[in-house]
């Protein structure tokens, strides 16, 4: 094929591997201990992985062009299956606990012995790119897979080298992903057959027994979440645009919240849809693609996403037509968490290389499943560190295994399950950044009004969005505000083309009594879940609910 190189290449250890793709690097694969395997196809593009994987049986086409695979019974991640490897590198820094659960040194090499094993005569993929699209602040990884669409996944995922340059690359951090591999709870320490173990040692991440892309993109985030800080630059789990005039926002929120959907503006440029660093210099995308939710998916309310879905892009779970092959964006019947990856430039009005200034206007997105925070409000610089903090939202249907239905859930920096230090860690850099650029900030409920899930209804997409727009384009600066009870969150009273009962959570109730007690009772948690916090300043800490 055009493009392609194919050749038998000893690596530094003196062993041969077949190697088939464009560039393959001379750090071989026998560096990672693969000499076994047949066939290595590296850096292979798009074209090449869809017909490999079409022609392997592990997806097929949609009519739109998208490659459409399916996960299995795991149609979301697996965080209780999630370990990092106890090593003096990483000992002193990680927040050890149910999110960063320790595994043995001897049980992580046990298992990537067994797992190179299972691959004799086998063949792999590999793709060489970067995390980070700042060069002064990217990691060079590599992503070793036995599946063709997951090597696509990797390279619409992240930042792609130039072609023809991959020749010198050096991983810093190298994933071996083989979803048919199951582990032996038993002989590797594991929770179940799935796993994601991270080594920041041998920097090295092993994934096996689930077939979900998202744990690649979502074990990279972690290790760059890890590192990023002793660097001076804060890691978040936010998307980023840029308006017309240059200016930066960022949007905070766990999956399902948002962050794709409201990023991707056409009046603003996009900079990126999950994952972020906020450097001495601005802001940088660690990615190369984004990774959106497509459930109940139109042209109408999401042009940009809806059409960045074609040739090149992978769909996870969609169901699609047998016959025309037309996918049906609204059909849950596999999950709700179905699933998007394209590469950014598939977007029309992108940011290009995706790096912006400071930002002048950070979001907090919450999936309020209690109905009583209101649309939009501007918090105070302690306020948006409380709410950073307590990262208040709902785990949404199928974003996780065993969630059916939205949870009421805390998860600090809206995203714990991807940081490995202490909460604190991360949320004095955030403050020392909001009043270094001196940005805004704003908690916005993309959730429930007029009662709690089950009662009243999510709230109107459209109106999230010109909300959205009035805050960043100063149009909700001089509006008159009002304090609302018990959390103190100041609202405003209007704003162009939102009706303003909209606005005040309580007014969207018809049983006020029931407001009020469903309020007192979300406040509470929020006491409850903010004990675990230690060395929280006094005047943050009277920023949270009365």
């Amino acid at each position: 094929m055009q493009n392609t190189q194919t050749a038998t290449t000893s690596g530094s250890k003196g062993t041969a591997v077949e190697t088939k793709g464009f560039s393959p690097s001379s750090y071989g694969i026998d560096e990672h201990g693969l000499s076994n395997v047949g066939t290595a196809y590296w850096n292979l593009g798009s074209a090449e992985l869809v017909e490999h994987a079409v022609r392997l049986g592990e997806g097929q086409l949609a009519a739109n062009g998208a490659l459409v695979a399916e996960t299995g019974s795991r149609t979301g991640r697996s965080p209780n299956d999630k370990f990092l490897v106890k090593s003096t590198p990483s000992q002193e820094l990680v927040n050890w606990g149910k999110i960063n659960v320790p595994i043995e040194r001897a049980r992580f090499d046990k298992l990537r012995k067994d797992m190179i094993a299972s691959l004799a005569g086998k063949h792999v993929y590999v793709q060489d790119c970067f995390a980070g699209a700042d060069p002064d602040y990217r990691l060079p990884i590599r992503v070793i897979t036995e599946y063709a669409w997951h090597s696509l996944f990797a390279r619409t995922m992240f930042v792609r080298p130039p072609v023809g340059t991959t020749g010198n690359h050096v991983p810093d951090f190298t994933i071996l992903g083989l979803p048919s591999f199951q582990a032996d709870p038993v002989q590797h320490g594991t929770h179940s057959e799935a796993f994601v173990i991270i080594d920041f040692e041998q920097h090295m991440i092993l994934l096996g027994g689930l077939h979900y892309a998202g744990e690649i993109k979502k074990s990279v985030f972690t290790i760059m979440n890890h590192l990023l800080p002793q660097r001076d630059v804060l890691p978040m789990h936010c998307s980023a645009n840029v308006g017309s005039d240059g200016d930066t926002a960022l949007f905070f929120g766990l999956s399902g919240t948002g962050k794709t959907t409201l990023s991707a503006d056409p009046k603003r440029r996009l900079i990126g849809d999950d994952e972020h660093g906020w450097s001495p210099t601005g802001i940088f995308n660690f990615e190369g693609g984004c990774y959106a939710k497509c459930i109940k998916l139109s042209e109408e309310t999401e042009p940009q996403i809806y059409r960045a879905l074609k040739f090149g892009s992978v769909l996870e779970n969609v169901i699609i037509d047998p016959v025309t092959r037309l996918p049906d964006y609204d059909d849950d019947s596999r999950t709700e968490n179905t699933r998007a990856g394209y590469p950014l430039e598939y977007i029309d009005n992108i940011v290009t290389p995706s790096i912006g200034g400071h930002p002048k206007n950070v979001v907090f997105l919450t999936c309020d499943a209690f109905g009583v925070l209101p649309p939009i409000s501007r918090l105070t610089e302690e306020q948006a560190m409380y709410h950073f903090l307590s990262g208040y939202t709902a785990k949404v249907a199928g974003t996780e295994a065993g969630i059916t239905e939205p949870q009421a859930t805390f998860s600090s920096l809206f995203g714990a399950p991807f940081f490995t230090q202490k909460p604190m860690t991360y949320a004095r850099m955030l403050a020392d950044r909001l009043k270094q650029h001196g940005a805004r900030c704003w908690l916005v409920n993309t959730g429930w009004t007029g009662g709690p899930y089950g009662v009243g209804q999510r709230m109107s997409l459209p109106h999230t969005r010109v909300l959205l727009n009035a805050a960043l384009g100063g149009a909700l600066d001089n509006v008159e505000y009002t304090t609302g009870p018990v959390f103190g969150l100041k609202i405003p009273k209007s704003c162009p083309d939102v009706p303003a009962e909209v606005l005040v959570p309580q007014n969207t109730w018809n049983d006020k009594a029931a407001y009020q007690a469903k309020n007192k009772e979300l406040a509470e948690r929020f006491k409850e879940n903010f004990k675990k916090f230690e060395g929280v300043p006094a005047e943050v800490l009277s920023a949270g609910p009365q």
